[in-house]
């Protein structure tokens, strides 16, 4: 089984895109009426998913892909907790009617409802939602609901504890990811989501969440930021400020996946990062789309890298099936259950 960890509902209905213009609207005029999330049926919600995601991973030999809403659209930076609320939960049903829709090919992942410094009551209380009523198997968290700014407390902070707790309750795993970039000094996919999957890391170097939470899991994605071409650097730092290995005290716990875009990329990945701390991935119809032109080969057929490198077998079914098994525990068992 080949399991891409990585997807995003980038395909959604346009009448999706438009409920979240609707809300924006009323921010900015209260006035206006308060939107009610778009009514979307069953067909479109196919051709959206049968037309690009899905076809894409059964034409380059994948099975199942963790599905999530589309990252850049969760807009935590819209300081206003009760709107993103209702936006995440919005988005979160959408892709549970993906997963029924096409329970083989797809399990959830949710947004969280953040806001920039607000409390994470509703964050935990819509985890527990879509995790126990929904049948999801982890979520998403970003580290800079700001948008760019890093306003919020690092990821080692106590205000992010409500969160990991039932995260470790719940038995699931979070993908490091931010949203939107409001910073006109990172653009927001060549900077800003690569800035903060490195920055999450050091993050987590410089603290010891993982004594407090052994069972708390993280992904960062896009192959781990910067972290894995730079690793004797981050190596260097945990002994220069005093920290364990960083093979005891975080990899246990951190995994990346290989959403990277070339051959030498995945290649250093593989050398770099014990092979059970990577998880395939795609990222597709992404950040990266088309083709490469010296090669012809889509940027985010990132399988075709993965072939490549010189896996035994034992290796191979670490990062195409099983770390993802792993990692999410809540996807082993729906896999178990629907016996794939």
């Amino acid at each position: 089984m080949i399991i891409d960890c990585h997807g995003h509902f980038t395909t959604a209905p346009p009448a999706h895109r438009e409920f979240r213009d609707a809300q924006l609207a009323r921010l900015a005029d209260p006035n206006l009426p308060a939107p009610e999330p778009a009514r979307i049926g069953d067909d479109e919600i196919r051709e959206s998913v049968e037309t690009n995601q899905l076809r894409l991973l059964r034409e380059r030999g994948g099975d199942l892909m963790i599905f999530s809403p589309q990252a850049s659209a969760m807009a935590h930076h819209v300081a206003d907790p009760d709107t993103a609320r209702v936006w995440a939960r919005a988005c979160n049903d959408l892709i549970h009617r993906v997963v029924e829709l096409f329970p083989r090919n797809f399990a959830g992942v949710c947004q969280l409802p953040q806001s920039p410094e607000a409390p994470l009551k509703y964050a935990v209380e819509e985890l527990e939602r879509c995790v126990e009523e929904l049948g999801f198997v982890g979520c998403n968290l970003n580290p800079d609901p700001s948008g760019g700014h890093w306003t919020s407390k690092p990821l080692t902070d106590k205000y992010w504890y409500p969160l990991y707790e039932k995260m470790v309750e719940l038995d699931v795993p979070a993908m490091i990811h931010v949203s939107a970039s409001c910073n006109p000094n990172f653009h927001a996919l060549g900077a800003h989501y690569l800035n903060a999957d490195t920055s999450a890391f050091m993050q987590l170097i410089e603290g010891d969440l993982f004594a407090e939470f052994p069972t708390l899991r993280f992904v960062i994605p896009h192959g781990g930021g910067a972290v894995p071409y730079h690793w004797g650097r981050y190596r260097g730092l945990a002994d220069r400020l005093k920290r364990p290995p960083l093979d005891g005290h975080l990899m246990q716990n951190v995994f990346f996946d290989t959403c990277v875009y070339h051959q030498a990329g995945i290649d250093l990945l593989y050398r770099v990062i014990d092979v059970d701390n990577i998880l395939f991935a795609s990222e597709m119809l992404g950040a990266v789309r088309g083709a490469d032109p010296e090669t012809g080969i889509p940027w985010d057929d990132t399988k075709r890298y993965v072939d490549r490198l010189d896996l035994d077998e034992t290796d191979r079914r670490k990062i195409f099936e099983l770390n993802a098994r792993r990692v999410y525990p809540r996807l082993d068992a729906r896999i178990r259950e629907l016996g794939l």
